[in-house]
C-alpha cells in the first residue's frame, strides 16, 4: 500500500453558521487524518472567539450532528489551533468524509487545514 503523504486539502474558509465536507474517500482509498489547523480570520478588535467543529460522517450520513462531531474548539481573533489525535483518525469506505463547521453567526471566518496520508 503506497501512501501519499502531505496536506489533504488546501486552505478553506468557512463563514459563520456553515458546515462543508473538506475531505471525502474516494474509490475506496483510506485517508489518514493527522491534524486539522484552524485559525481564526477575525484579528479586528471587536470580534469574539469562534467555535470551529469537526466532524467525521460515515457514508450516507448526515454533517452537522452532534453524533458525528469529534471536536469543539474555540478559537480567539487571529489566533491558530492545531487538533492533533493521538492517533489518525481513519476514513475507509467511498463516500466517508470530514466536515469542519464554525459556530460563530456574524463577523468572522475559519481558516482550516487538513494533513495526513491516503492510500495512492
Amino acid at each position: 500500500m503506497a501512501l501519499e503523504r502531505g496536506k489533504l486539502s488546501n486552505v478553506v474558509t468557512v463563514g459563520g453558521g456553515s458546515t462543508v465536507a473538506i475531505v471525502t474517500v474516494a474509490s475506496s482509498k483510506k485517508v489518514y487524518v493527522k491534524s486539522v489547523m484552524v485559525h481564526n480570520t477575525g484579528g479586528a478588535s471587536g470580534l469574539t472567539s469562534a467555535t470551529g467543529q469537526v466532524y467525521f460522517v460515515p457514508n450516507g450520513v448526515s454533517a452537522g450532528t452532534t453524533a458525528t462531531r469529534l471536536f469543539d474548539v474555540d478559537v480567539n481573533p487571529g489566533e491558530t489551533v492545531l487538533i492533533e489525535p493521538s492517533y489518525p483518525l481513519v476514513l475507509d469506505t467511498t463516500g466517508d468524509a470530514l466536515y469542519v463547521g464554525n459556530s460563530l453567526s456574524t463577523n468572522g471566518a475559519l481558516n482550516f487545514i487538513v494533513t495526513g496520508d491516503k492510500e495512492s
